[in-house]
This record gives C-alpha cells, structure tokens and sequence, in this order.
C-alpha cells in the first residue's frame, strides 16, 4: 500500500475526505434502502438545503457512488441509486449507525 511523506495512503485519505463531508453519510445511509428521488433525499435529509444536496449528488456521482437517472416524464423526474461502489459502502454505514445508536446520546427532542 503506497503511503505519501506523512504516512498517510492517497487512497484512504482521499475515502475519509469523501465520505467525511457534511451531508454525505446521511445521503449514501438513506439511498442504501433503495432509488430515491431528489425530493425524497430532501425530505429525508431536512436540514439540508437543496443546493447543497444537488452540489453533494453530483461529488458521489463523479466518485462513482451513485447512478443518476432521469425519467422525461412527463414529468420531469430525476432519482438516484448507488452503483455496485457505492452498495459496498453498505456494511461501513450499517456499522456506523450501530456504533452511533450504542455510543452516542440521544438528541433533544428524540
């Protein structure tokens, strides 16, 4: 495995650059059970505006995450997948949500 002077691998620090991005985690989670809309990715993710929901599905589409798929409709309708990279992701964001529901407290209001 090639590591650069810092002893890091280009790879990995590249991966956790990726997948460490605001957003990122919540999307890819949410796409794991299947095709969603961009509208449904926005109601899923509430928080989240719409502009950086559409600047964070173009970073997985070009990463190779994520199929983008537009149906002319009409109407007019765009979803999106995971591609075979993007559902190997899988078993990691399961096992962050377990981590995450063993290990961290509950927010306000949950």
């Amino acid at each position: 495995m090639e590591k650069d002077e810092s002893g890091l691998c280009p790879r990995v620090q590249a991966a956790f650059e990726l997948l460490g991005r605001k957003w990122t985690g919540l999307i890819l989670h949410e796409l794991l059970s299947g095709e969603r809309c961009f509208t449904e990715l926005e109601r899923a993710v509430p928080s989240l505006s719409s502009r950086m929901l559409a600047l964070r599905m173009k970073e997985l589409e070009e990463s190779g995450l994520l199929d983008r798929l537009v149906d002319p409709g009409p109407p007019l309708r765009v979803s999106y997948r995971l591609t075979g990279k993007g559902k190997a992701l899988g078993p990691v964001m399961r096992g962050i949500a377990a981590w995450a529901r063993t290990w961290t407290e509950p927010r306000p209001g949950e």
